[in-house]
């Protein structure tokens, strides 16, 4: 796999999380920790996309 298709693969994987993290809050009951997990894992996209990118 390139770099750029693992990049475009990894944003795509971090719209998707972030699209879940904003349903779960609109969604009644969503366990904060569920949300926590969804936002720390986005997190992790985002700092190896950063990463990737810089090279």
């Amino acid at each position: 796999m390139s770099l750029t298709s693992h990049l475009h693969e990894l944003r795509r994987r971090h719209q998707v999380l972030s699209d879940q993290v904003e349903a779960a809050q609109r969604a009644p009951g969503t366990d904060d920790m569920t949300i926590a997990q969804m936002k720390k894992q986005k997190l992790r996209l985002k700092e190896e996309i950063t990463r990737l990118a810089a090279e």
